[in-house]
């Protein structure tokens, strides 16, 4: 039997496989919804060229909602590359995408990371009109060390003066953070019961170590007039310990900022199941919803 008789069989015997998932059409519609604008330089420290990824909807027109993603690995190790299958669910709901890098431990210690992030809000604000950017609808995120540099980016004032290296336009406000498991207190990681290498590292051994980690906790900057927060973890983490979400959770309570906690029973650091992952999102669309983010303009 020829290769061409046995592909026509397939073809006539089996239509279903002719024809292309749900999945793989949004997949293949998705390919030609987006241009990318890769590597752009937001900022240069030490001599090193911070970068980001920009994903921009083609078929829309007007200022669109846009996720600004952070990645994890414990700010001493991971890429913005790694983290692509954790924008997908924004491309599908039309979401604009940037992708930010930092500074990692090897090339610059804290608070270079949060100083990174706070620039590259700035750079969005400041190409806004360019890329079809809503700043009024700017949501945040990132996992792990990326979700802390979420809630930091989120809720550090300009006076903080962390935002010195990237004079510019005023920081805009976000709309929302989406916290995946990530840190609220650095200096409980340095020391004692939660000590983790990944912080240690990350302070080395400045003799002013903790006042900086206070400088860059989330906690620190916990007060009235913040934006909603999601936060998402798992209650059995050995990275981030768990407490770290409840004690987020608590001072946004007594602070009055809108706030949600999405707690993973038996969670560990991410590797979430398919239907914890569909019940993650679930409360995210749910969440965004809630907060007039629902999706993009046409």
């Amino acid at each position: 039997m020829t290769s061409k008789l046995l592909l026509a069989l397939v073809l006539t015997t089996s239509p279903s496989l002719a024809q292309l998932s749900s999945t793989a059409t949004w997949a293949t519609h998705a390919a030609n919804q987006y241009q990318i604008a890769p590597n752009i330089t937001y900022l240069t420290a030490n001599n090193y060229e911070a970068k980001l990824d920009f994903y921009q909807r083609r078929d829309t027109t007007g200022p669109q909602p846009t996720l600004i993603w952070i990645h994890g690995g414990g700010w001493v190790g991971g890429t913005k590359e790694s983290a692509l299958m954790s924008l997908m669910p924004w491309f599908e709901m039309g979401w604009n995408v940037v992708n930010v890098e930092y500074r990692l431990g090897r090339v610059s210690l804290a608070p270079a990371a949060v100083e990174d992030c706070l620039c590259a809000l700035r750079w969005v604000a400041a190409n806004a009109q360019k890329y079809d950017i809503d700043p009024t609808r700017l949501v945040v995120s990132g996992d792990s060390a990326g979700g802390h540099l979420a809630l930091t980016t989120g809720m550090i004032p300009e006076n903080a003066g962390l935002d010195r290296q990237c004079p510019g336009v005023p920081l805009p406000k976000v709309a929302a953070i989406i916290n995946w498991y990530g840190i609220v207190d650095v200096g409980d990681l340095l020391d004692g019961p939660n000590r983790r290498s990944y912080a240690v590292a990350w302070l080395g051994s400045m003799p002013d170590r903790l006042d900086i980690a206070k400088r860059v906790s989330p906690l620190t900057y916990v007060r009235s007039g913040l934006p909603p927060i999601l936060t998402i973890h798992g209650d059995a983490d050995p990275t981030v310990p768990y407490q770290h979400a409840l004690r987020l959770q608590a001072a946004l309570e007594n602070a009055g900022v809108s706030h949600e906690l999405v707690t993973i029973p038996g969670g560990k650091h991410g590797g979430f199941s398919p239907d914890e992952r569909v019940r993650i999102y679930t409360a995210i669309r749910e969440f965004l919803a809630k907060n007039h983010l629902a999706g993009p303009r046409g």
